[in-house]
């Protein structure tokens, strides 16, 4: 497809954005560097831009335009922030908060799509740091982080992740079964948690990892 029309296209996503209500303009600025069509196989990149998920490897999506933004601006992303992705998936949550100036680490449980991540992520963004384990447990090796997103439905609030989660941090987490209910979780300075509610949303399911590998 002609990289003039692609562009084009990402032009009126951003707008598409915007009429939905995202104000952040670090957000959109990330969103408008990063290319979405690398994400996903070239027979779908015609509608790589539209604001719809769209199908990847494994049985997963990648995530619609305004659902990744939506996520990402109620992270509130500062840059050089530490920020734990669960759910690596394509790959391009990710890269939006690596075009932000966050230092992303993400994980991923299915074993082939992590691999072809991260073959696409080293020519894209090779600073982020891509695990295969399980996003129950985090990883808590690198912890702790300022942010924590989560990109897939979990049943319930990861204690792991909550112990993960910096001073100060954010996490943003669907919760539900089925259908999954947006959280955002703050934890304050000392060490004090709050939960606020930002509608309800359908993610594939959060799994765990056999093996557990962090």
């Amino acid at each position: 497809m002609d990289s003039f029309l692609l562009q084009g296209a990402k032009r009126n996503m951003i707008e598409t954005l915007r009429n939905k209500g995202i104000t952040d303009e670090n957000v959109l600025s990330a969103m408008e560097k990063v290319d979405r069509h690398l994400f996903v196989e070239s027979y779908l990149w015609s509608r790589a831009y539209n604001d719809t998920p769209l199908p990847i490897h494994c049985g997963q999506t990648i995530s619609q335009p305004s659902t990744v933004a939506f996520q990402t601006q109620l992270l509130s992303v500062g840059k050089n922030d530490k920020i734990l992705e669960i759910g690596t998936g394509s790959g391009y949550q990710a890269a939006v908060l690596g075009a932000m100036g966050a230092k992303v680490f993400s994980v991923e449980r299915h074993v082939d799509l992590f691999v072809k991540t991260k073959e696409i992520i080293s020519k894209i963004d090779p600073k982020i740091i891509l695990r295969c384990g399980d996003g129950f447990a985090g990883l808590l090796a690198f912890a702790p982080f300022n942010r924590i997103i989560v990109t897939c439905g979990a049943p319930n609030v990861p204690p792991a992740l909550l112990s993960q989660l910096a001073p100060d941090g954010i996490m943003v987490i669907p919760v539900g079964q089925g259908k999954q209910v947006m959280k955002r979780i703050i934890k304050d300075s000392n060490g004090e948690v709050t939960e606020e509610s930002y509608g309800d949303f359908v993610f594939v399911p959060m799994l765990e990892h056999k093996s557990k590998r962090n």
